[in-house]
């Protein structure tokens, strides 16, 4: 997003104004306590440089890198072998099912467990981190322009 857009700072028709710094409030008046001269994209360019923004992307690559490319080896191993070792994959395991439809149907439980773990990984290490990130950005943008 550049941040020359000339509809970044433009604000809404149902906002009263601005409080002279380019802040949009309600009202058209400055709320008393509150931090002016610094727009949204200012505030969100600080957010994204601070040491708590850069620890939960940092935990969401430390989980995501390593799962993306495990299943993308695991699927492309999958393929390979379906193309290209025909007496294994037609090889039975257990009556007509052969090691070609349970390595199939691990494509879907593999699927179904990553996405159980992302889940779990964002709730145990990411969530409460980039809620407390998220919260700071709302005060820290609460009548700043949009």
């Amino acid at each position: 997003m550049r941040l020359d857009d000339p509809w970044y700072e433009v604000p809404a028709t149902a906002w009263g104004g601005t409080d002279g710094t380019g802040a949009v409030v309600p009202d058209g008046r400055s709320r008393p306590g509150e931090q002016r001269g610094h727009s949204a994209a200012e505030i969100y360019l600080e957010v994204q440089s601070s040491p708590a923004f850069r620890e939960v992307r940092r935990r969401y690559r430390r989980f995501v890198v390593p799962a993306a490319v495990a299943f993308l080896l695991w699927y492309l191993a999958y393929v390979i072998a379906a193309t290209t070792a025909h007496d294994l994959m037609a090889r039975p395991v257990v009556g007509a099912v052969n090691v070609a439809m349970v390595a199939g149907l691990g494509q879907f439980l593999t699927t179904f467990l990553l996405t159980w773990a992302y889940a779990r990984h964002a709730r145990l290490h990411r969530d409460r981190a980039a809620l407390d990130l998220r919260w700071e950005t709302q005060e820290m943008t609460r009548g700043a322009g949009r």
